[in-house]
């Protein structure tokens, strides 16, 4: 695994590349490569490395980036959930992977988990040239997940939010500092995210660059976050991983996305909740299909006789 990285709109972009460990995808033109990024508030050490190494080890090179402001790349203000700009990040690292030696430009995967298992889907559409998408756990509908938000927290939480995003948006205006809150954090508390084993599931999987904190501004421009208005123009296979009990992203949403995708859809079902999937039986059985997708999109034809 080589430490690199790419310019996306002046800023520099940290990322991992890790070659291809198998010619078994390699075709005339070159590698496939997949790219990932991970979801909301989080850097690419929070549990993508394994997602990662399994894709290498099937023969596609692989390119995990932070966003701009986050982890160890460039950037100001940091922590900011910014959903458009995370696409743009997206954009620019499809761009730069399609220039890597040996990679096929036309064979370039956009892999995505929670948040970044949305923004897959309207970049993929938009770029209108990868190969095929990967999006688990995604946070599909941010209207949605609002209301699911005001479902588990109450009204007073949406309120609360509300307010200290336009203390935030307001402080930027007048040049001040950032106005922080928590990512994450138990129910009843002051968090963009206060559902039901939130904060464990957190913990559980971030690694050491992640921080729990965030401008508070993201917090009002979640429900303008809805990838599935994407889903019809997609022009590469998806295939879609549910965690079918998940109280953070619901799956009604993934599930239209999947009815929805105009270039067809895989799904598969897990009975777990949303950081189940990362982990143990289930990061197996998750990952499992995940390559096989991969090797049955991306397998090169056997030259004529």
């Amino acid at each position: 695994m080589d430490d690199t990285g790419f310019d996306s709109h002046g800023t520099r972009c940290a990322a991992w590349y890790l070659h291809a460990e198998a010619d078994a995808l390699t075709g005339d033109r070159g590698r496939p490569c997949v790219v990932m990024g991970h979801g909301f508030g989080a850097t690419k050490d929070a549990e993508l490395l394994p997602f990662a190494e399994r894709f290498a080890a099937a023969g596609c090179d692989v390119l995990v980036f932070d966003y701009r402001g986050y982890g160890l790349s460039d950037g100001t203000p940091r922590q900011n959930v910014a959903h458009l700009k995370h696409r743009q990040d997206y954009h620019a690292a499809i761009a730069h992977a399609r220039g890597l030696p040996g990679v096929d430009p036309e064979r370039i995967v956009l892999w995505g988990s929670s948040y970044s298992g949305g923004h897959v889907v309207p970049v993929a559409a938009k770029d209108g040239q990868v190969a095929a998408v990967i999006s688990q756990g995604a946070a599909m509908d941010g209207l949605v997940a609002l209301l699911e938000i005001g479902k588990y927290a109450g009204v007073g939480q949406l309120l609360k939010l509300t307010g200290h995003a336009l203390w935030d948006m307001v402080g930027s205006l007048l040049g001040r500092a950032p106005h922080l809150i928590p990512v994450v954090g138990p129910p009843g508390s002051l968090a963009a995210i206060t559902a039901e084993g939130a904060e464990t599931g957190y913990r559980s999987i971030m690694g050491p660059t992640f921080r729990n904190e965030m401008c508070a501004r993201g917090a009002a421009i979640i429900p303008l976050n809805r990838p599935v208005t994407a889903a019809a123009k997609l022009r590469a296979p998806i295939f879609l991983v549910v965690a079918t009990e998940d109280n953070i992203c619901p799956p009604a949403a993934v599930r239209a996305v999947a009815r929805k995708a105009g270039a067809g859809s895989e799904v598969l079902e897990l009975e777990s909740g949303h950081f189940d999937i990362y982990t143990g039986d289930l990061f197996e059985r998750g990952s499992a299909a995940q390559v096989a997708f991969l090797e049955r999109v991306l397998k090169v034809s056997a030259p004529a006789a």
